[in-house]
């Protein structure tokens, strides 16, 4: 299998500059071994004005049937129907993606300490591979190239036998890529895209596989619009992997959107202690209150919007009545904190079926949200700016309108109460804000005007004759007013007809 990565230059910036970039010398030609056969760099041209650099692969079929993964669970489809004949040694594949990254490693990682500057520019590259596996057509191919940057994708594909057009074409592609992009990124996009087409990894996926991905695709992967079929393919379909990747890279793409680093997102949740109000038996109360509240309203359609580690989830999921549970949070760590809680990858078929944790963050509209029966905020608005709640009620009340929504957030007069809080701090160092019971009642009262519901305040916990309850709970209700209006208007025609 080959591959061809060339650029041009000028006397000030001469095109050789590309063998500093790759760290191997235009003059020589070098073999380096790998598990599967020998991977030889070489430099069909090189001057001032271009220079190309050829990373050539022979692939060892014993080796490959020997030390791969084609028979047992996963193997790659050619190696393991096939054995020693396929089309291994000669298409672009995961051996070549290998390669690249083991010959190339250094300019993978956008390192060059002779030229620094020249590794962190952008370059006029024109990369070619001759024989690329494509399942899933020539189209495929521009939908995953195109929106990285090149200025010219042009994929040929290869017909069976060129002395009978009639047979058609094969799944095999050329691909030529043009434009100017930094080396490294170039290379990371082939890193992954390479083995993406073929879609037939010659090794086992293990979990590390995820940070890889993550890291090869930094700055590209997360707002990719085939985003879904690369995580899954690169992971060899495997469901569990998948699903981290995709937190992973949603959480940088929420984190990119309000220009934040992901880390000062993901920090809701510390692995290494449990979330969980002290003292648990108001947790408890609260959740009991919000059980009771659900069933009251005939809710079966649930969402916990801010799930954190899955507490209500696992709770809900006890009682039968609750056939769909969906729990969303915007930290990666608290949703995988919450899977384990639940134990995801032993659950029955039938139980799991009836809860999904997705990452989503819940100051932008989604779709994914509207038609449920009921939306529960637990512990979840005191966390934001203020600045930030009119979204959070738009997304919530004004797009995703569920029949109730069940708010529950600290009474701030109830503070006084805690021997261990001292005079003025909040219950805990993320909380933004702590409400009167007077300001709660305003804002919920404000939210359900704006937005056709009606609201009702509830105790939770020894409600205090002076302070009141520790924690406050409302219970918004959406009116039927739109439905009873489309009514009269129907009932108005059908007189009006009748009449004529």
């Amino acid at each position: 299998m080959f591959l061809t990565i060339s650029t041009t230059g000028t006397p000030e910036r001469p095109a050789t500059d590309l063998g500093f970039l790759l760290h191997k010398h235009p003059d020589r030609a070098q073999a380096f071994s790998t598990s599967h056969g020998t991977a030889h760099v070489f430099y069909p041209e090189a001057s001032a004005e271009r220079c190309t650099a050829a990373l050539l692969l022979e692939v060892d079929p014993v080796a490959l049937v020997r030390r791969g993964k084609g028979k047992g669970r996963g193997g790659a489809p050619d190696a393991a129907l096939a054995q020693y004949v396929n089309d291994r040694p000669y298409a672009a594949s995961s051996l070549l993606s290998v390669a690249l990254a083991t010959v190339f490693k250094s300019a993978l990682g956008g390192v060059c300490r002779a030229l620094p500057e020249r590794a962190e520019a952008l370059l006029p590259l024109r990369i070619e591979v001759p024989a690329l596996p494509a399942r899933g057509g020539a189209e495929l191919v521009r939908k995953l190239f195109v929106p990285l940057g090149w200025e010219r994708v042009e994929v040929a594909e290869v017909a069976l036998d060129e002395q009978f057009p009639a047979w058609g074409v094969s799944r095999y592609v050329r691909l030529v890529l043009e434009g100017e992009l930094r080396l490294a990124d170039a290379l990371r996009q082939l890193y992954i895209l390479l083995p993406v087409l073929d879609d037939a990894k010659h090794y086992w996926v293990a979990p590390d596989e995820v940070d890889k991905l993550l890291r090869a695709g930094e700055g590209w992967l997360a707002d990719h619009p085939e985003r879904p079929l690369i995580t899954r393919r690169y992971l060899s379909h495997r469901w569990g992997l998948t699903r981290q990747a995709d937190q992973a890279l949603e959480l940088v793409r929420l984190a990119e959107s309000d220009d934040l680093d992901v880390d000062s997102v993901d920090n809701a949740v510390d692995e290494s202690t449990d979330t969980e109000e002290r003292p648990v038996p108001l947790a408890e109360h609260r959740r009991t209150a919000i059980l009771e509240a659900l069933r009251a309203a005939g809710a079966q359609r649930v969402l916990d919007l801010g799930c954190g580690q899955g507490q209500l989830v696992q709770a809900l999921l006890k009682d039968v009545r609750f056939t769909e549970i969906v729990g969303v949070d915007v930290s990666m760590r608290a949703l995988t904190i919450a899977s384990r809680r639940l134990k995801l990858d032993r659950m029955g078929e039938r139980q799991a079926g009836r809860v999904t944790l997705q990452q989503g963050s819940l100051t932008y509209t989604d779709k994914r949200l509207k038609g449920y029966d009921a939306a529960v905020l637990s512990e979840v608005v005191e966390h934001l700016d203020l600045d930030r709640l009119p979204a959070l009620e738009y997304a919530v009340f004004g797009s995703a309108r569920p029949g109730t929504v069940l708010v529950t957030t600290p009474n701030v007069e109830y503070n006084v109460r805690w021997e261990s809080l001292p005079a003025g701090h909040v219950r805990h160092g993320d909380h933004r804000f702590e409400w009167t019971r007077a300001e709660f009642r305003e804002w919920a009262g404000k939210v359900a005007e704006r937005h056709g519901y009606t609201v009702a305040q509830l105790p939770v916990g020894p409600d205090d004759p002076e302070v009141g309850p520790p924690t406050q709970l409302a219970v918004f209700t959406l009116t039927d007013t739109d439905i009873d209006k489309k009514t009269d208007k129907k009932t108005d025609k059908k007189k009006e007809a009748e009449a004529a």
